[in-house]
């Protein structure tokens, strides 16, 4: 073959490799990680059995810390309590003058005390400002101690968990800022800030699609994200790029 036939050869060759080469290192696209939005829920229980005087929040209902959630009846704690005042009102008179023994009295002050606090388990108050998330209850209904009458929610700040493979959790720091995108909303920009790394590698979570992840040893990082608009909703799915 002729050297004039050659070289043209060789320089098609070289574009060859050179656009791969600036196509690979150029141009090339991570790859993005799924993640699942949660938030941090706070289910409320009661603690005393009783009926349900008022319940006046409905599901989606943002709610302030403090704020009066429910309103049990109590009808039974509240006559022993008024009881136990006016045997405590007649037990410290009576301890005053002598009459009874400070045991006697110390017991008759600690049931009072015992029921004020049961009366103050009849009004259930939020733990914190979010949003109602679930209700289980209806006005009219009796409750047991420990049945979980409302979920609450915080949906201005939510998280997600991103699991990466080794080669990518060297270069990532707590409190680094991060951008997560939204794909529904034609990839809409969300920044986060990663709040924890798991130190222990683990198998790709169930959720994750195809059976070869799933069997990966992967490392969960924990991104949190403002919400104050509320657009993101527990159960959507963010897409971050760690390399991006």
């Amino acid at each position: 073959m002729s050297k004039k036939k050659i070289v043209p050869i060789l320089i098609v060759a070289v574009l060859i490799v050179l656009a791969f080469l600036v196509k690979t290192f150029l141009f090339r696209s991570h790859f993005k990680y799924a993640g699942t939005i949660e938030v941090t829920k706070v289910d409320i229980p009661a603690r005393v059995q009783a009926v349900i005087d008022n319940l006046p929040v409905k599901e989606g209902m943002i709610v302030e810390k403090g704020q009066r959630l429910v309103t049990l009846s109590c009808e039974d704690i509240k006559i022993a309590y008024d009881l136990a005042k006016a045997n405590y009102t007649r037990g410290k008179s009576l301890f005053s003058s002598g009459n009874i023994s400070a045991e006697s009295y110390d017991q008759i002050r600690s049931k009072r005390d015992d029921l004020q606090v049961r009366t103050s388990w009849c009004e259930v108050s939020s733990p914190l400002k979010g949003t109602i998330l679930t209700k289980y209850f209806e006005e009219g209904e009796m409750v047991n101690p420990g049945a979980k009458l409302l979920t609450v929610g915080n949906l201005e700040e939510v998280y997600a968990y991103f699991y990466l493979p080794h080669d990518e959790i060297a270069p990532l720091k707590i409190d680094q800022q991060v951008t997560a995108t939204l794909p529904e909303m034609d990839d809409k920009k969300f920044p986060g800030v990663i709040e924890f790394i798991n130190p222990d590698a683990e198998f790709t979570p169930k959720n994750v699609q195809t059976r070869d992840e799933r069997t990966r040893l992967v490392y969960g990082v924990k991104i949190r994200f403002k919400n104050m608009e509320g657009v993101l909703k527990p159960g959507m799915t963010l897409e971050w790029n760690s390399g991006g």
